[in-house]
């Protein structure tokens, strides 16, 4: 009788491990229309808490790479997955102009002898149903780097390739540069709002007219920033590199104070979202290390400085 206890309890437990959706998952995403559309690639790395689930969705979609995180829920008696709140680019988008879909992810656990699957869609929230198609997915868990130990460093580090390295003065490589002009994100515009505006330094500089690059911190690990000036959105979702995201500011003359932010698209492979932001004013060379998270904006103050008589 023990023994068959012993049998039961042990078929019940590789059977509750085998529907788990804890690990790494990876796949293809499709968009679902008439005519044809690229594919997204996905990955997935989850990782169940008590009462909830969480992790880091990354994928790459044309020119754009995205690293998020995300949150939802898991029923184990259906094995129904939902993420919620996700923003995905359209796949209309170009690489000069991306737009967000704001979506939510459902997703049916499916297990088979030959391996587990994540089958199931992207979907456009209310605000988007009828622009936003759905975007159909299966993704295959990989059971090799599915060990809990591996799947929380990843979700800890992001899952990014290191690169140490620090601009010097004659690096001048741009990855693009940002026409001083209001953008709109309604995401990013109202997480903006909703986070704690910190002033990470404070400059004085002596003209109206400054360039502004924004570098990683060191190390490139997946950082992605967006911008404001004077609480106007000018960029969303740059990832920081080696090479500099350029701005040519005119300050406004109206202003005592001017103002730029860095707003954390996401956290890198080490929180938190760190950038070095080289401002110059023709004369003087400022070089500001700023720091934000998914909880407060980095602020820079810059004041013009009053000529001597």
């Amino acid at each position: 009788m023990k023994k068959i206890l012993l049998a039961i309890g042990l078929f019940l437990s590789l059977q509750g491990q085998s529907q788990t959706v804890f690990g790494y998952w990876y796949g293809y995403a499709n968009v679902k229309t008439k005519a044809a559309a690229s594919n997204y690639l996905v990955e997935l790395i989850l990782q169940p808490e008590k009462g909830y689930v969480k992790g880091i969705l990354n994928y790459y979609f044309k020119n754009t790479y995205r690293s998020l995180q995300v949150k939802g829920n898991y029923n184990n008696t259906t094995r129904q997955l939902n993420l919620y709140d996700i923003p995905v680019t359209y796949f209309g988008s170009n690489s000069q102009m991306e737009v967000d879909c704001m979506m939510n992810m459902l997703a049916t656990l499916r297990v088979a002898q030959a391996g587990s699957v994540l089958q199931g869609s992207f979907k456009g929230q209310p605000d988007y149903q009828y622009t936003c198609p759905d975007i159909n997915f299966t993704l295959t868990l990989n059971d090799d780097i599915s060990v809990r130990d591996s799947v929380l460093k990843a979700i800890r580090e992001y899952k990014e390739t290191y690169q140490v390295w620090t601009p010097g003065e004659k690096d001048t490589v741009r990855q693009v540069t940002i026409i001083q002009r209001k953008v709109s994100n309604l995401v990013v515009e109202g997480q903006y709002k909703q986070r704690e505006n910190i002033v990470n330094n404070e400059i004085e500089v002596d003209s109206d007219s400054l360039t502004v690059d924004f570098y990683d911190n060191g190390e490139v690990d997946g950082d992605s920033i967006s911008v404001f000036f004077n609480s106007q959105l000018l960029a969303f979702y740059q990832r920081l590199s080696t090479k500099a995201i350029h701005f040519d500011l005119v300050l406004d003359s109206t202003k005592d104070v001017n103002e730029i932010s860095m707003f954390a698209d996401n956290l890198g492979s080490i929180p938190p979202n760190t950038a070095l932001m080289i401002v110059s004013d023709g004369k003087k060379r400022h070089e500001i290390r700023m720091t934000s998270n998914l909880e407060k904006n980095a602020v820079l103050k810059i004041r013009r400085r009053v000529k001597q008589p």
